[in-house]
This record gives C-alpha cells, structure tokens and sequence, in this order.
C-alpha cells in the first residue's frame, strides 16, 4: 500500500467551501474510483489555520495513476470544475507528497 498526503493551503475565507466540495463532491468521487480515504484533517495546534489535509491510500502507483485518470475524467468532476472556474479561487496551493510505509511501521 502507498500512500498520497494532500495539503491544501486555502485563501482566506475558503475553509467552508473546500470542506463542502470535498465531502460532497470529490471524497465520493475519490471511493468510486478505487482511491482509499485514510482521513482528513484541518490543525489544532501549529500550522495553519487555512489548510486541509487529507490522505489516501493505493495497492501501488499504478492504481494510483488510473484513479485520477478516470476521476479526472468523471463527469461530475467535470461538472465540479466547470462551476468552480465561475467563481474567484480560493485554493492558493497544494502540497502532495507520496508516502510507502517501513517495514515497522503499523499502518501498511
């Protein structure tokens, strides 16, 4: 199993939309094409207070990549983005990082 952690660093004024879209939208879409939701966080203590982070989990880097292709590919992703680029952004960036568990470590 591997791993992709996804930091979204929002514009002010962006949590409540971010959150809505990806409860709603894209974590659905995410399950529907093989991708694995480890969890989502925002901070507490340290760090930014206009991030999400959210994790998910692949059997390898292949699935990883034929995932996103076929959610990129969906049509109400499609649908998503078209209504999105109506309105101002309000995600500055993201950070993705790709992880593999060690051999010691409890979450394979």
């Amino acid at each position: 199993m591997i791993y992709e952690y996804r930091i979204y660093h929002l514009i002010p004024g962006g949590m409540a939309k971010e959150h809505e879209r990806l409860a709603k939208v894209a974590f659905p879409l995410f399950e529907k094409h093989g991708m694995k939701v480890v969890g989502c966080w925002t901070n507490l203590i340290g760090g930014s207070s206009n991030q999400i982070i959210y994790m998910l989990g692949y059997p390898d880097l292949a699935a990883r990549e034929k995932s996103w292709m076929a959610f990129q590919a969906d049509p109400d992703w499609q649908k998503e983005l078209a209504a999105a680029a109506a309105n101002p952004p309000y995600v500055d960036r993201i950070d993705n990082v790709m992880l593999r568990p060690t051999a010691y470590s409890p979450m394979k």
